[in-house]
């Protein structure tokens, strides 16, 4: 196969799914990984796809626009996984947390599994699911009902009126942008709805965020960046973010990624 009919081939894979895998497609072609990466390369140079860490999704999201949980979990993986390190620091046995839907909060929960008695409140399957892998005799872990959205969060009236009874000592929040204009925002109009009622619903706020969301602005607001205590990030975040954030929020917090061998989850 030619470069320019296997650069279309993935092209037309990145378009069907909304992402691949450098791995995968070294499987499939038959080619090196450097192969891959190069055609990666020509394609984002392009403008046709973005690269992420380990692959490419789609290129050019726009303010309502909301990826697959697949596709989103593939963006960012080493900052991800150095912000919920540091945020699983902040829970303490005996305490009541939510967890909003998002791939951010889904790494954390993989560090939460060995906290003992511990209440989890979720709208997230993939969340929720994490726990169930792991069971323990001293844990809760309540699942809201609601539809589900493109990005496995389940949202609406039947996830609002649930949440909305709900009291916890700590938010930990996912969001897909934040800007000094909109704050926390999300492309999904119920998610943003509720979103918020989680937030309502914690003592505490904590934010999860790589560097990559500082900036896009989806379609609803969530929270100001002011209602967030703490905002844990990675050391991408522009240094002019940094100062925005700093100001406006209790605490920011720069998470440090690991080497890529000692990751959690691959």
């Amino acid at each position: 196969m030619l470069a320019q009919q296997r650069q279309q081939a993935i092209l037309d894979r990145v378009r069907n799914s909304g992402g691949v895998r450098v791995a995968d497609l070294v499987r499939e072609f038959g080619v090196s990984d450097m192969t891959i990466r190069r055609d990666l390369e020509v394609l984002a140079e392009r403008g046709q796809v973005a690269k992420v860490h380990g692959g490419a999704t789609a290129a050019g999201p726009g303010s309502t626009e909301e990826p697959g949980f697949a596709v989103k979990s593939m963006r960012q993986q080493p900052e991800k996984e150095a912000i919920a390190r540091h945020a699983a620091r902040l829970v303490r046995p005996g305490t009541a947390i939510a967890l909003s839907a998002g791939t951010t909060t889904w790494t954390l929960a993989h560090f939460l599994v060995d906290v003992p008695d511990l209440t989890v409140i979720t709208n997230s399957i993939w969340i929720a699911d994490v726990f169930h892998r792991s069971p323990r005799a001293d844990r809760t872990v309540v699942l809201t009902g609601g539809v589900r959205t493109p990005s496995d969060a389940l949202v609406g009236p039947v996830a609002v009126a649930a949440i909305r009874r709900l009291h916890v000592d700590t938010l930990f929040l996912g969001v897909h942008g934040m800007s000094v204009r909109a704050g926390f925002t999300t492309p999904n109009l119920l998610e943003a709805e509720t979103d918020h009622e989680l937030v309502a619903s914690a003592h505490r706020l904590v934010v999860l965020t790589d560097h990559t969301k500082w900036g896009t602005v989806g379609i609803s607001t969530i929270a100001e960046l002011a209602r967030a205590h703490v905002v844990i990030t990675d050391p991408g975040l522009p240094d002019e973010a940094r100062d925005e954030l700093a100001a406006q929020v209790g605490e920011l917090i720069i998470a440090q990624p690991q080497p890529e061998n000692e990751a959690l989850i691959r």
